[in-house]
């Protein structure tokens, strides 16, 4: 499971994946959002593993991302009026996790 948190120049991701001993991992890292570099993206999410992408749909910051990734990702739009009831929230890397965490439910990822 991936969340990602767009801006107009970066997007924060926010993998978690299951490790050895049971328990959950989590990597984050912050790409530009340059078509080059969403490309990195999706081939660092291939190389995880990862099967389904959350994201904020914040403004017109996402579409790229989106196009990016539906080819090859289930990508799930999060409206932000939602995220912005989760609690403890307001940084970049926060808000990718929280949202990978929000949405891990839904997928039966945690």
């Amino acid at each position: 499971m991936l969340a990602s948190d767009v801006h107009k120049k970066t997007v924060v991701a926010c993998v978690i994946t299951p490790s050895e001993s049971g328990e959950w991992h989590k990597q984050i890292r912050t790409f530009s959002t340059m078509t080059k570099d969403l490309l990195n993206l999706s081939d660092w999410l291939t190389s995880h593993d990862c099967s389904h992408v959350a994201m904020e749909s914040t403004g017109e910051y996402w579409r790229p991302v989106f196009n990016i990734l539906e080819g090859n990702f289930e990508v799930m739009l999060v409206n932000a009026r939602h995220m912005k009831a989760v609690p403890g929230r307001k940084t970049d890397i926060k808000d990718s996790f929280k949202l990978c965490n929000y949405c891990g439910g839904y997928i039966d990822v945690m």
